[in-house]
């Protein structure tokens, strides 16, 4: 039997599979790590200890639980949190703590000045995004005038997924639909790095080597197998984002199909038929050369949960909380009582793409309970997702089908919420393992042990999630969009103070 490997690093935990080539799984093991959060608006991880260590751990773990033989395990794929930004020094090792995605603002200055400069119809045009806190252009631009020892030190700008494959191998890469996020340094039409936008960020040659999410970076060094008991010579794949190898983990592959990852963000994926520019979303280039992606997400959701649940429920035990949360939250009606919640924790992504944009529960008064206002934090998270719905709606991109993954499809009330608030069928397929799991079908689909048709046979459909859209929500929707509106100038405030 023939076996391959998938690692992925998420915000606040690393999970991996070990899978046979007809999907079955015969190992899972996972680690927590934390996000830190140095000053308000930042978010980073430390790489060796939260990406490497994870990914060293994990594998560990994969091969003493199956008792798998590494030899037997013919090609090894990860992913990780991204797009992030860490530099590195000539040996590979990391000078500072990694850059988190768009939870991170702390280049917000940068992402004005650039736009200012080049202007937004210019970078959507060349680059496919607007810059936003997502994009890592900005945040390299930050780095090199906030630290500009660290800068003169840096051989590589490296990402999240591209640390990790260059710890397994030695190869300095980086897969496009991970480069699209670099922004003004990456042209979706040539597909190369750019510096004619801005030449003032970085030296092209400090980016990593571009190839596609299906292709081979290089082999397991004796250095990597020492550490993490892998085969010397096994093939490592280039990666990816977590959230596009959780996309394909669930059979996203055909245009009209999108992904909605219920994590510590509502992360979006549509396959899209051509390439869609607009400044409210994201585009790259999906995993395989000539085929698209559009993208959304929100900033907190999963993290929000666990926010209310150490704030607001300390009496609950951590292990059975929210359970029991959700139990109080089925006591209150749709509507919350109502309540509502700007689910803008830590700023906004898309559609708004405000950083400054802050969180609220709207509406109390002395009859709610901790039901109601838990219902209403996983209504606002659905409210925040159907604005991004309706955004793709507006743009003809409407989903063929919705495949809901991740942590947060065994929270039946936000899985109802949602489809009911937006109005969209959900499907569940049989495993919601996620990222790992599509990581463990791109390693054997880059070695030729599957075809691209075989992830419905590794996680055929379980569920579906009819929607049952009411008055009521259209109402509190149209209520959350107009609270956004009139409070976001006493947000911005409130920020300054």
């Amino acid at each position: 039997m023939a076996y391959t490997l998938g690692i992925d690093i998420g915000t606040y935990e690393t999970k991996g599979v070990l899978v046979d080539t007809n999907g079955v799984i015969h190992a899972q093991a996972a680690r927590g790590h934390k996000m830190l959060v140095p000053q308000p608006g930042w978010a980073e991880h430390r790489p060796e200890e939260d990406w490497w260590g994870d990914f060293v751990f994990v594998a560990k773990a994969l091969l003493a639980d199956s008792g798998v033989d590494p030899s037997e395990i013919k090609a090894v794929a990860c992913s990780a949190i991204g797009p992030c930004m860490l530099p590195v020094d000539e040996n590979g090792a990391p000078l500072m703590n990694g850059v988190l995605y768009g939870v991170d603002g702390r280049a917000e200055a940068e992402v004005r000045e650039l736009t200012d400069r080049i202007g937004e119809d210019t970078i959507i045009a060349r680059c496919g995004n607007a810059l936003t806190s997502q994009s890592v252009g900005p945040k390299i631009l930050w780095l090199k005038r906030h630290r500009p020892d660290l800068f003169a030190r840096t051989a590589h700008i490296l990402t999240s997924t591209s640390f990790l494959v260059q710890r397994l191998t030695g190869e300095v890469v980086i897969d496009h639909y991970t480069a699209a996020n670099f922004s003004p340094l990456y042209d979706v039409a040539t597909q190369t790095w750019i510096d004619d936008l801005a030449d003032d960020i970085v030296p092209l040659d400090k980016l990593p080597r571009l190839l596609w999410s299906n292709e081979v970076a290089g082999t397991i060094t004796p250095a990597a197998a020492a550490e993490t008991g892998l085969a010397v010579g096994t093939p490592v794949t280039a990666g990816t984002i977590d959230a596009a190898a959780e996309a394909f983990s669930v059979g996203v592959d055909q245009p009209g199909d999108m992904m909605m990852m219920y994590g510590s963000t509502i992360f979006i994926i549509l396959r899209a038929q051509t390439q869609v520019a607009d400044p409210r979303i994201w585009y790259a280039p999906w995993l395989f050369e000539g085929e698209h992606a559009s993208m959304a997400g929100l900033a907190t959701s999963g993290t929000l949960t666990h926010w209310f649940r150490d704030q607001l429920a300390p009496d609950l035990d951590p292990a059975t909380a929210f359970p029991k949360l959700a139990e109080e939250a089925a006591t209150s009606p749709p509507g919350a009582n109502g309540l509502l919640m700007l689910p803008y924790f830590s700023g906004e992504r898309t559609p708004i793409h405000d950083v400054n944009a802050k969180g609220a529960i709207f509406g109390l008064n002395l009859t709610h309970t901790r039901g109601d206002m838990y219902r209403a934090l996983i209504e606002g998270i659905a409210h925040g997702t159907r604005h991004v719905t309706d955004t793709f709606a507006e743009l003809g991109q409407s989903p063929a089908r919705l495949l809901a993954v991740g942590g947060g499809t065994k929270n039946a009330l936000w899985l109802q919420a949602t489809s009911d608030i937006t109005g969209i069928d959900q499907i569940v397929c049989e495993k919601t393992t996620g990222a790992s799991y599509g990581d463990a079908f791109m390693a054997a689909l880059a070695v030729g042990l599957v075809e691209r048709a075989d992830i419905n046979q590794w996680n055929p459909v379980q569920q579906t999630i009819t929607a049952h859209p009411t008055d009521t929500y259209d109402r509190a929707h149209a209520l959350f969009r107009k609270l956004y509106e009139q409070t976001k100038d006493i947000a911005a405030d409130l920020g300054a103070l």
